[in-house]
């Protein structure tokens, strides 16, 4: 088996490239169905982009329940953190999608966890009821 080269790398492939971007846009945009019909075909749910944001990072982030709860029934990692060290939830709470914060948090995902964390975003915010849930108050 020989070593991969940068020009038969998959990874550096130009149509894997174009089909990873697609996949991430479908995320950022919400489009449930054709997000989920991929993760379903092979594209790991765990995907990240190259500033380590993952699909569930995305959908959380811009506030799409539908493919947050997709890809989390697709085995996504909620507690997963991107290159700067936050989390889907911490992104969720910045952008007050509180319906995927609940989501996140019935599968799992940790309010402590990330940098900033939720509890400490949700504290930034004045989100006292999101810092009483995260504490289980």
């Amino acid at each position: 088996m020989t070593e991969p080269t940068p020009e038969t790398e998959p990874a550096h492939d130009p149509e894997m490239l174009q089909l990873a971007s697609k996949v991430f846009d479908l995320a950022r945009h919400g489009d449930t169905d054709t997000l989920a019909a991929y993760v379903d075909a092979g594209v790991p749910a765990n995907l990240t982009n190259d500033r380590g944001d993952s699909l569930i990072m995305l959908a959380a982030y811009h506030g799409h329940l539908d493919a947050v709860n997709a890809l989390l029934q697709r085995g996504a990692d909620p507690n997963r953190p991107n290159d700067r060290g936050q989390t889907p939830l911490g992104g969720a709470v910045f952008k007050g999608e509180d319906e995927v914060v609940r989501v996140l948090l019935a599968h799992g995902a940790d309010p402590e966890a990330g940098s900033p964390s939720a509890i400490e975003a949700a504290g930034v915010f004045g989100r006292q009821d999101l810092v009483e849930l995260f504490r289980g108050e």
